[in-house]
């Protein structure tokens, strides 16, 4: 086989990959029922926007 055309062709393996992955993301990430996974996560900065999270370092115990 000639250096090539095996050149080209692991290039193209490698676009479909890429591609098939990407859309493979796109889905897992809108598929049904993942919504509430996703609020959650998105909510994890707001959490203890109402009072602060305890310090549980050294100086806490100070």
């Amino acid at each position: 086989m000639d250096y090539e055309f095996l050149r080209s062709l692991s290039g193209s393996i490698g676009t479909v990959f890429l591609v098939a992955s990407f859309f493979g993301f796109v889905l897992y990430a809108f598929r049904p029922g993942s919504k509430r996974v996703h609020s959650d996560s998105a909510e994890i900065p707001f959490r203890h926007d109402d009072a602060p999270a305890q310090d549980s370092g050294q100086e806490a115990q100070q």
